[in-house]
């Protein structure tokens, strides 16, 4: 069973002062899983059948504290769940490998699939009452009322009762259980790798570590081995993607009627299409900034032919290894430059050992958080090796935490941030990290090592993931009309000859890079999110740098509304039209310009 208070401790590595990263603590969702987790649904039992029991009374015209007397037990159902649910996917975290892991989180998405389908009644009713009563609820609903108003979004793809409760238990062993099977193969996936003359066995972790190491031959040796062994999946994984979209479809278009794939995404994270649309179509207007990037990187990096395999080379002033304390260290003080509020909540979840950084054999890869409910702090997921990058990915997870925790006083339903603005308290810690360091560095090297950094990090979420999105409305369409996994993977490569043009020159093994990016088998359009939200980033950023102090108050007022009113709601009342491509374009005025200060650096 995962760790608890009563069975961990600090572990230290046996080279001196080099403390190995934590553990989490799993103890304050479930102290004593089997049994908790059967009290936990033995109650969601006892709350559903109270919601069952107040069928008959739902009518358009029910009264306002009958209404909110339904909404508190549904809270109530939506806490208890997510508990639960929390709990099962951060234990199967810790090792994907193990058995009974992933049998316990078998049973509660089962579990939990069965409960959703006896209480979905509740949301089919409420799409059915007419305007004016629903606006009379609405007024009583109080911090409800964003989520309500998401519900009736939803109407003109919602189905009857009994095919909304088919496709809940279909999802359960179709599209979760086929996105369970590619975490268990591609985490247990072994790589193998010549380091200092000797043959390694490496996880994906570690050698994704070495996709940054300053020797130009290990850097292409190491992708050489990622696209080798994801090639060599290529039939199995191929087949999961393949059936992962033709569910997609299935669903959303065939069922729902949405007009494309995407816009079932754009719905849930209530962005309108035309939105998506002018934030794709300004990142590949500006793709030759980034082309031009890596032109420069590849002089003052001293990489000589620049092709794909360097990409994340590191500069000359970049190659330290950082140890644990020490990156907590430099992200609580970042912190604490900008707000002493956010660098008291970073404090607190790593006091509350609710921060696992240390990699271990099948432990799930890259990094994540999980906010779990209002009240709770949240979880948070990393895989440290040491390099500068590991400390941005704990500034950036963190930076989630701090967001789910500011919108606290939110209900259950409404305090996680809607998907375009869940990247923004994220992102906007790696700047502040980023900041923190510039201003403490006097020397021309360092500040190069540090502005180079940095535009790498804003490329990998920025434009690679506007393009992830771009192959993504190919391959769905490919597959709709029988494409194979080969046929995928080049349009894959095609996508990668646009986005980096002759600037970057891109090997042809490439074409299986797409198998290893987990977001676009498990969550479908995902990915724009990022280069949202690290463009509106680049925007606040700027309004901070102008404003100072001034600047802070505001945006911890937007971070503590959490997901209680729209994106673009919220972002309207900081002056943002995130409709406007001349919005998406003033993000890449302010990466150009940091180009720019790199060229200078370099006369």
């Amino acid at each position: 069973m995962p760790r608890t208070k009563q069975d961990t401790r600090m572990i230290r590595s046996t080279r001196p002062g080099a403390a190995v990263p934590a553990e989490w603590d799993l103890s304050d969702l479930l102290r004593h899983p089997a049994q908790d987790s059967e009290q936990i649904l033995k109650q969601l039992d006892q709350r559903v059948s109270q919601v069952e029991s107040k069928r008959a009374a739902l009518a358009a015209d029910m009264a306002a504290e009958g209404f909110r007397d339904v909404l508190r037990l549904h809270e109530e159902i939506a806490a208890l769940s997510s508990k639960l649910s929390a709990y099962a996917y951060l234990w199967f975290s810790e090792n994907t490998k193990q058995s009974e892991a992933r049998a316990f989180k078998t049973k509660v998405e089962e579990r939990l699939a069965a409960i959703q389908n006896r209480i979905l009644f509740f949301d089919l009713w409420w799409q059915s009452v007419d305007e004016a009563n629903a606006t009379r609820l609405l007024a009583a609903s109080g911090d409800l009322r964003y989520h309500l108003e998401t519900i009736r979004r939803f109407k003109p793809h919602t189905l009857s009762e009994p095919e909304e409760k088919l496709i809940n238990l279909k999802n359960t062993t179709g599209r979760s259980a086929v996105n369970t099977l590619y975490d268990l193969l591609t985490n247990g996936l072994t790589f193998t790798l010549t380091l200092d003359g000797k043959r390694k066995t490496l996880t994906r972790e570690q050698l994704s570590s070495h996709i940054r190491s300053p020797k130009a031959r290990v850097r292409e040796a190491a992708y050489k081995e990622l696209q080798r062994v994801f090639g060599g999946q290529q039939d199995m994984v191929g087949e999961m993607y393949s059936t992962l979209v033709s569910d997609w479809k299935n669903e959303n278009l065939t069922l729902r009627k949405f007009s494309e794939p995407v816009a079932a995404r754009n719905l849930s994270n209530d962005v309108p299409d035309e939105a998506v649309a002018a934030l794709l179509s300004v990142c590949v207007k500006n793709a030759g900034v980034f082309q031009d990037y890596f032109r420069l990187k590849g002089r003052l990096c001293k990489v000589a032919p620049m092709n794909r395999y360097h990409l994340y080379a590191p500069h000359p002033a970049d190659r330290g290894h950082y140890r644990y304390p020490d990156a907590l260290r430099m992200v609580l003080d970042a912190y604490r430059s900008f707000s002493p509020t956010l660098a008291d909540l970073v404090r607190r979840v790593i006091d509350e050992r609710h921060l696992d950084a240390r990699m271990r054999p099948g432990k799930l890869s890259g990094a994540y958080c999980y906010s779990v409910v209002p009240g709770l702090t949240p979880y948070v997921l990393l895989n440290y090796t040491g390099e500068a990058r590991d400390v941005a990915t704990l500034a950036h997870e963190l930076g989630h935490a701090v967001h789910g925790m500011l919108a606290a006083e939110h209900s259950v339903f409404t305090f996680h941030a809607t998907l375009p603005l869940a990247e923004t308290a994220s992102v906007f810690g790696e700047r502040i990290l980023s900041d923190a360091l510039m201003a403490q560095e006097t020397r021309k090297s360092v500040k190069q090592g540090l502005l180079i950094s940095q535009l790498d990090d804003i490329y990998a979420t920025v434009v690679r993931q506007a393009y992830f999105v771009l192959f993504e409305k190919t391959a769905h369409e490919m597959i709709a009309k029988g494409a194979t996994t080969r046929d995928l993977s080049a349009a894959y490569l095609d996508t990668l000859h646009q986005q980096f043009g002759k600037a970057v020159p891109v090997p042809d093994e490439f074409r299986w890079e797409w198998l290893s990016i987990p977001h676009i088998f498990g969550s479908p359009f995902y990915c724009y999110a990022y280069s949202f939200g690290n463009l509106l980033v680049l925007a606040l950023y700027q309004q901070y740098r102008r404003q100072g102090q001034a600047f802070v108050p505001k945006y911890l007022n937007l971070l503590a509304t959490g997901g209680s009113r729209s994106p673009e709601a919220i972002l309207t009342d900081v002056g943002v039209d995130i409709r406007s491509a001349a919005f998406w374009q003033s993000g890449f005025d302010t990466i150009a310009a940091m180009v720019s200060e790199l060229e200078r650096t370099a006369a």
